[in-house]
């Protein structure tokens, strides 16, 4: 039997592990939802282990990172794969068409939180690892594995885990899926991530709510400033305005431009895709490389006054909002925070007070587009999508690939398997279920073609 005769002969008991796996409710920003999170470390470790790997559950200040690892020689090229298995908070529950942790199959796609990030995408690799073991008794390689639960809250612990086992972590490549394809019929390598850093802003007015009635006209409303305050950090291009913003941010190479140039694209069917009559953005660039290889910043969410039903004729005491920033490149998140901190205190007026909590982020990484292992992984998407994968960056984060560089020093293989329109972090999230059994095939090829580097 074929590691491919195993995956076709289990493909129910895959799709089954995989729901019950969707079923945790991992949220891991929400306290209430610990032990949810903590279960769902539980049943993944207990499920590496029953496949054949040595499982371990570390302890974190926060949720634990499981680790699993199948080692089989020395000699052998060792590959490190990682994966989260916390998911984005479901609200607002009124738009999901199902429940978000009961998960359903419909039109071709599975349905819950966590189906596409990141979930069915660590799947893929465990069941294709499953597939090679069961079938051929090992590993053509040696495989160590990182699961954590903290990856929506920015991996706030996963850095002291590694730099506590570097020994133990130590590998030659590293292989993540937690990105997505070009489009439904071509898959990609993705070869730049962006970065992020994150503030929440505060303006405080009035030490209570007061009659608009009586007070308007008199005082600050800090709706009102805080809304002059967020339509002062673009100016008309586009241009985000904070002194400094761009100084470190990386130019858009001429190889990036020629390769996204390449890739099949038209805005008439990206606008229709969301429903929008325009596109808008700075000026000067492309689609793709406003969001794959150019720093953005966009507010997330926004509180301030009376939102119940009806009217409530007040000034509020206060306003907020979180703000997140796209970096690229060279571009430092803490310096980056300082720095819209600095403008915002500048530009407040002196009726208001302004707080900025600074959450930090993750910088952003760009990794090699040549070379054996890049060859490796490209062959085996063809095996499991029947396509050669095109080159591709992602407007999104995932702040691991930068530590793995940094201290562990180690490249990774970003091996995207999701769509542009899986709702990932949206309400009714999918995986399509074609995705997740060529992913599954990509997977169990990948270590085969990883083997071959080392020969």
């Amino acid at each position: 039997m074929t590691p491919f005769d195993y995956l076709k002969k289990t493909k129910k008991k895959r799709m089954d592990e995989l729901f019950t796996l969707l079923r945790f409710a991992s949220v891991s920003a929400k306290s209430e939802h610990k032990k949810d999170v903590k279960a769902c470390a539980v049943w993944v470790l207990d499920h590496l282990k029953k496949i054949g790997f040595k499982t371990e559950l570390h302890a974190t200040k926060g949720h634990p990172v499981v680790y699993a690892e199948y080692m089989v020689d020395k000699k052998l090229p060792t590959v490190l794969y990682y994966g989260h298995y916390d998911v984005q908070p479901p609200e607002p529950y009124e738009l999901w068409k199902t429940e978000p942790f009961q998960p359903v199959i419909r039109s071709g796609y599975i349905c819950a939180r966590g189906a596409t990030d990141d979930k069915g995408q660590l799947f893929t690799h465990v069941k294709g690892l499953e597939a090679i073991i069961k079938s051929t008794g090992t590993l053509p390689i040696n495989v160590k594995m990182i699961v954590e639960g903290e990856e929506e809250v920015h991996s706030t612990n996963l850095p002291v885990f590694l730099r506590k086992n570097k020994k133990k972590l130590k590998a030659d490549i590293a292989v993540i899926s937690d990105s997505g394809q070009f489009s439904k019929t071509l898959p990609a390598v993705t070869f730049g991530l962006r970065g992020i850093a994150s503030v929440e802003v505060f303006v405080y007015g009035p030490n209570r709510d007061v009659h608009s009635g009586s007070f308007g006209g008199a005082i600050a409303n800090p709706v009102n400033v805080l809304c002059d305050m967020i339509s002062r950090l673009h100016d008309k291009s586009g241009k985000i305005t904070i002194p400094g913003f761009y100084q470190r941010a990386k130019k858009v190479s001429a190889w990036e431009k020629k390769q996204f140039k390449k890739l099949p694209f038209t805005q008439k069917a990206y606008m229709k895709g969301l429903n929008v009559s325009a596109l808008q953005g700075e000026k000067g660039y492309t689609t793709f490389e406003r969001t794959w290889s150019r720093p953005t910043l966009d507010v997330n969410g926004f509180t301030g006054g009376y939102q119940g039903e009806g009217a409530k004729t007040i000034i509020p005491s206060y306003a907020s909002c979180k703000i997140t920033m796209r970096l690229v490149p060279d571009m430092e998140p803490g310096d980056i925070c300082d720095k819209i901190e600095k403008y915002l205190q500048r530009i407040a007026p002196k009726s208001v007070k302004v707080k900025v909590d600074k959450h930090g982020g993750a910088k952003g990484v760009v990794v090699p587009t040549d070379g054996p292992w890049l060859d490796a992984a490209a062959q085996a998407i063809k095996t499991g999508f029947g396509k050669v994968p095109v080159f591709m960056k992602e407007g999104g984060s995932i702040p691991v690939v930068v530590d793995f560089k940094e201290m562990l020093g180690m490249d990774t293989l970003l091996l995207g398997l999701g769509q542009c329109d899986d709702n990932a972090h949206s309400p009714n999230e999918r995986f399509r279920v074609v995705d997740f059994e060529r992913g599954c095939k990509m997977a169990a090829a990948l270590p085969a073609e990883l083997a071959k580097v080392g020969d």
